[in-house]
């Protein structure tokens, strides 16, 4: 593969996941070893110093980020974000959240069925979910909410949610019947 066709590829692929991915991750997919997508990296750096976003690598990881010189643009652009409604994709995402979670995001986009990143990243900056590490699998990033939200609706536990103990059920009965649909 052509070193500048793996750097649009690498581009690409941080662009789209936007959040930290490992050197590992990045080799795999792109079919190419750890020294070419370490090359690959450092070409994209050099490139990206010309333009508005700029590559971090940090703990064998690798994410791309505003330029510290536009910082005061992006700080207006979140405190306007804050300032908005929620909207029905945020409530929607993050009533899927305290309901169901923790949930991955590919199951909040099953159940909406849209894209839901947007959404996310608005509960995200406004601090009322959060990511974390999935248990055993490391790879896989789960949200839930935070106890913001919580205080934010009044709430001192999660089970105080409108018919919490009746929606629990329901998902219960729910993924009972997917797996069984799958297994058959």
């Amino acid at each position: 593969m052509k070193e500048s066709e793996l750097v649009k590829q690498l581009e690409a692929v941080l662009f789209y996941l936007a959040e930290p991915v490992s050197i590992n991750f990045l080799s795999k997919t792109l079919e190419v070893s750890k020294k070419e997508i370490e090359s690959a990296i450092r070409e994209l750096g050099t490139d990206l110093e010309k333009r508005g976003t700029r590559l971090v690598v940090h703990d064998g990881e690798v994410t791309l980020v505003t330029a510290p010189e536009f910082s005061g643009l992006i700080e207006k652009i979140v405190k306007e974000e804050r300032e908005r409604d929620l909207g029905r994709a945020g409530i929607e995402t993050l009533a899927i959240i305290a309901y169901k979670g923790p949930v991955t995001k590919k199951e909040i986009e099953y159940i909406r069925g849209v894209n839901s990143q947007y959404a996310l990243r608005n509960l995200l900056l406004r601090g009322l979910v959060q990511k974390k590490a999935a248990t055993g699998d490391e790879r896989m990033v789960i949200y839930t909410i935070t106890g913001d939200t919580l205080r934010y609706l009044g709430l001192s536990n999660i089970s105080e949610l409108p018919e919490y103990e009746e929606i629990q059920k329901q998902l219960e009965v729910s993924e009972d019947s997917e797996i069984k649909e799958d297994g058959e």
